[in-house]
């Protein structure tokens, strides 16, 4: 875990790295009221945080890697609507009434955990209307403006312009232009299959904008690779890059 954190106006230490913006902006006295019920968890790759359909019982803000909110058909598809990083956090519809997930929550890449905080807390702070519970409506607001625009962008532009975008989007959350990544994950986060992801990323390596070793993405060129993006990155990035 990282070293204790420590605002510099107030003093107050705090047990978690507060990497997870919803956290960190928290008033100190919200976060002293807060902080005995906040756990550190540790998040693994392609373990699914909720289900689709399945009650919420936590909160889980994220401090550093990628989660998906995923959709799979009958037929056994799945795309990601929109991800989830250090900006966000999942569970965060109860805020708008939701008691289910809506679909499943996939961590697609793990890094230094999340923190976790119980759903009667949180339900708590939603009576009271408290900082917290003006910050997760807030995140679901913005979580509704990437839905709409990643239903637009997937209806609309080509696989290798939103490749481009999600690897822009996953390199602003990760704050590093290299990052842990399989095909089978870009796969998924596109809506394709594997030969279209292999087209993609080979076009990429050889123009020079991307190399990829041991499982790694490393993003070379970043000009480059925002001119392949679609426009949805602008969208896509809200709260992300803020």
């Amino acid at each position: 875990m990282a070293d204790i954190a420590v605002r510099e106006s107030s003093h107050v230490a705090y047990p978690f790295p507060l990497t997870n913006r919803l956290i960190a902006s928290l008033p100190d006295e919200d976060y002293r009221r807060l902080s005995p019920y906040l756990r550190h968890v540790g998040l693994h790759a392609r373990q699914t945080l909720q289900k689709h359909g399945q009650p919420i019982q936590e909160i889980v803000f994220p401090v550093g890697g990628v989660c998906s909110v995923v959709k799979t058909t009958e037929d056994g598809h799945a795309i990601e609507l929109f991800g989830i990083g250090r900006e966000g956090a999942v569970g965060a519809g109860v805020a708008w009434g939701l008691s289910e997930s809506p679909a499943d929550i996939v961590v697609q890449i793990s890094d230094n955990g999340a923190l976790a905080l119980p759903l009667d807390v949180c339900k708590g702070e939603l009576m009271r209307r408290s900082v917290l519970a003006s910050l997760l409506s807030d995140y679901c607001r913005i979580s509704t403006v990437q839905l709409m625009q990643a239903s637009a962008c997937n209806a609309l532009h080509s696989a290798e312009q939103r490749a481009c975008r999600w690897l822009l989007t996953t390199a602003d959350r990760m704050q590093a232009p290299s990052f842990p990544i399989t095909q089978e994950l870009l796969a998924t986060a596109l809506g394709v299959r594997r030969p279209t992801v292999t087209l993609i990323m080979a076009d990429l390596y050889r123009n020079g904008l991307v190399t990829y070793a041991r499982g790694r993405m490393t993003i070379v060129d970043r000009p480059a690779l925002l001119k392949r993006a679609c426009e949805c990155y602008a969208s896509m990035s809200l709260g992300v890059t803020d």
